[in-house]
């Protein structure tokens, strides 16, 4: 309801083996870049030993972010798992919101749903956003297409080896980490944003990727992991020209 009344509308995609949710919001597009919003892993763990039941985000704080985005036209998509009925929850393995929420069959599906969602609105590019783990599907995705003009990242563990060790948590098996990527890998213009409070995803996580694969870091010196990326998204994003000059 709260995505309808800012002009989306929802839908279920088939990703590979995944369905994912799309909310979906189209103007007449004055260009050919399609903007995806890609969501973070999704509602908390009750406790550091047990995970969600439901990775359904409480708070989907990259569907804010696509709501305060002007561009013509935007996706939004969650991730595998989230937003399902109790039935197709029960028949949905919950590795992939735990160690598998990386993993290349994840990748793959959402590369299909890219080139799918490229075909329906007629864009020629796209630019990726992706929040926390949402971040880390959006480099893997850049990684491998050639029609990403831009990608942005909010708040993303981009050290994936680096960050689990930080909170002393089971190594995600089976997941891809973007700071391995291979030499030859090439990322389009990048912009990856921090918050300097931000003690979920600390500073330095993002400064190793930035200085292993290139990009930009912008760090917000009063922000944290949640707060308040959506409430100044719009400003933030005017300056997006200035620093992919600056990269």
């Amino acid at each position: 309801a709260w995505a309808s009344a800012r002009g989306f509308s929802m839908s279920m995609i088939e990703a590979g083996p995944f369905r994912l949710a799309a909310f979906v919001r189209e103007r007449p597009m004055a260009g050919g870049t399609l903007v995806v919003y890609v969501e973070g892993d999704g509602a908390a763990w009750p406790t550091p030993y047990h995970p969600p039941r439901d990775p359904t985000p409480r708070k989907p704080i990259a569907l804010t972010l696509a709501a305060a985005d002007p561009a013509p036209a935007v996706v939004y998509l969650g991730r595998p798992c989230q937003y399902l009925g109790t039935d197709a929850l029960r028949h949905c393995d919950s590795a992939y919101w735990i160690e598998r929420r990386f993993a290349p069959e994840v990748v793959a599906g959402y590369d299909l749903v890219l080139t799918q969602l490229k075909a329906t609105f007629q864009a020629s590019r796209l630019r990726l956003v992706g929040y926390s783990g949402g971040g880390v599907i959006a480099v893997l995705l850049a990684a491998r297409r050639d029609d990403v003009d831009v990608l942005v990242t909010v708040a993303a563990p981009l050290a994936l080896s680096e960050w689990v060790a930080w909170h002393d948590a089971s190594p995600l098996g089976g997941s891809l980490d973007p700071a391995e990527l291979s030499e030859t890998v090439r990322l389009p213009p990048s912009v990856h944003f921090v918050g300097g409070n931000d003690r979920t995803v600390p500073v330095p996580m993002v400064e190793r990727f930035v200085r292993l694969k290139g990009g930009h870091m912008e760090m917000v010196p009063d922000f944290d992991h949640d707060c308040c990326w959506a409430r100044d998204w719009a400003s933030l994003l005017a300056h997006l020209p200035a620093m992919e000059n600056a990269k």
